[in-house]
């Protein structure tokens, strides 16, 4: 049996990440290790 798409007969394509998918990706990472090494940081720095 195969699986039909009840929208289109043809057959669905998957699409790849695109540059500014990645470009989001890659600022959420870099915001994401920014704001937990400034928290270890901080936590080193005041004795938290």
């Amino acid at each position: 049996m195969q699986w039909r798409s009840a929208t289109t007969g043809a057959a669905d394509l998957m699409r790849g990440i695109s540059d500014d998918d990645n470009i989001s990706y890659a600022t959420g990472w870099t915001i994401s290790g920014l704001a937990t090494l400034c928290t270890i940081v901080a936590i080193w720095l005041f004795g938290i």
